[in-house]
């Protein structure tokens, strides 16, 4: 077995989603970063866009922690691999710090990593204490490292939200609500981190805005226990499979791609928008993305939509998630009206809606095996085909989406992560899916290979 490793570590929780964590972990990761740190940040729970914003931020790849779709055992792996390389690891909550089930404090409680609060401090003075004081206590077991107040006024405003914390309460510092620091957002959250032209002009001012505010010091170390130890079987050996990426499709999780490469898969991206052809692959991934705000431009890319239709009328595997499955449909209307011709694979048709439209943790069964994923998409799809399998929430959210299947394509609104079940991901994208089924494993393994885990620190 393995021995544990140390390494300073602190969760960003807030006692609401809206507070503005994402800012203050980016601002976090560039402020150590600068002063010579090799930082690693982790996101909770499923999210695409929170991570391209930390990776900018702290200059390394960021993953994902959640101890129902990720897993206990892997998010320890990914913590424990982090501390060997880390001067510091900060991971971004989700929601409030006590929201669902499991929650951030869960997380936090579970690694031993202190909590650091962070709270808007918008037309607010000493009520702020009050707050902080609740997050830190209200669990009488969770480790708590102190708060830090985001969208203050004058120093003045700073002075009086610090001056308010009791029971030595520590104060990290505070942000400013100047529009050169905050972030800004769109439908599904944060603008793409490649669609903002000042994004290391924002993050290096809120690092400096943030030194300006405390004394800059690292949290207390703290122990990663090792994880157990998997092997991944080498089930894709040689298959190259082509994935989209570009604008329109940008949410694929680094420890799905590091899985498939893990497998023995050779990946080669393209751009749905730009690409006349698709690369050289027996196997196409559509992740999801933001098609609707490109769809007239992928409509009039028709060598690219007939290079996907080909690919499919050959008998060749495709995974469609959430946007790749939009491109899949006959058509894609925006919040405008504007309506786009698309692939034309799946039987139907897409309308986007200015409020959400399903939000939930998945559990899929399917014939290859389960998998473990989510949901959250502001479209709603008609269609008359009949569905393979539908997802299942484990605590409750709303949405049990569909999946539908037509010869060796799958699509569904489901994105899913690739390591709750290897051995179904690779019967998904393996040329010969008979040679697939016969491989797997009697169990279920809802962990990667240290591969997958020790890629972290290769990864572009």
């Amino acid at each position: 077995m393995s021995e544990p490793r140390h390494c300073p570590a602190v969760l960003i929780a807030a006692p609401a989603s809206g507070q503005g964590k994402t800012t203050v972990t980016a601002a976090l990761a560039r402020l150590h970063r600068n002063q010579g740190r090799k930082v690693r940040v982790f996101k909770c729970g499923p999210d695409f866009l929170d991570p391209m914003i930390l990776e900018r931020a702290s200059g390394a790849p960021v993953y994902q922690l959640d101890m129902w779709m990720v897993g206990e055992q892997e998010s320890r792996r990914l913590l424990w691999e982090a501390a060997a390389e880390a001067d510091l690891i900060l991971i971004e909550g989700v929601m409030g710090l006590f929201d669902g089930t499991p929650s951030s404090a869960d997380l936090a409680r579970h690694f031993g990593v202190p909590v650091l609060g962070v709270i808007d401090g918008t037309a607010m003075a000493q009520t702020f204490g009050a707050l902080a004081l609740g997050l830190a206590k209200y669990q009488a077991d969770l480790p708590f490292a102190g708060v830090l107040a985001n969208r203050v006024g004058t120093l003045r405003h700073a002075q009086l939200l610090e001056g308010s914390l009791t029971e030595g309460l520590r104060w990290y510092g505070a942000l400013s609500r100047e529009t050169g620091i905050e972030l800004p957002s769109r439908h599904l959250g944060l603008v793409q981190a490649s669609e903002l032209n000042d994004l290391d002009l924002r993050l290096d001012a809120a690092a400096e805005a943030l030194a300006s505010s405390c004394e800059v010091a690292l949290p207390p170390a703290v122990q990663f226990a090792a994880p157990e130890v998997f092997v991944a079987e080498p089930l894709l050996a040689g298959v190259r499979i082509a994935v989209a990426r570009d604008e329109a499709f940008a949410f694929t999780y680094g420890a799905s791609l590091d899985l498939l490469r893990a497998m023995g898969a050779q990946l080669s991206f393209f751009s749905p928008i730009r690409d006349t052809q698709l690369p050289p692959a027996e196997s196409l991934y559509l992740p999801g993305g933001y098609p609707e705000l490109h769809h007239v431009a992928l409509a009039q890319n028709t060598p690219m939509l007939d290079a996907i239709r080909a690919h499919h009328a050959a008998g060749k595997p495709l995974l469609a998630e959430c946007g790749g499955m939009l491109y899949l449909l006959d058509s894609l209307t925006d919040v405008e009206g504007t309506r786009a011709e698309l692939v034309g694979l799946l039987a139907g048709d897409a309308v986007m809606q200015k409020r959400m439209a399903a939000l939930a943790l998945q559990a899929v069964e399917l014939p290859e095996g389960s998998l473990r994923g989510h949901t959250y998409h502001h479209s709603l799809t008609t269609t008359e085909l009949t569905p393979i399998a539908r997802g299942l929430s484990p605590n409750g959210g709303r949405g049990a989406e569909a999946v539908f299947r037509e010869g060796r394509m799958t699509a569904s609104y489901v994105h899913f992560y690739f390591p709750s079940n290897p051995s179904a991901v690779a019967a998904l994208f393996a040329p010969d899916r008979e040679s697939a089924f016969a491989s797997q494993p009697a169990a279920t393994m809802h962990h990667p290979a240290p591969e997958a885990a020790s890629l972290l620190a290769k990864r572009p």
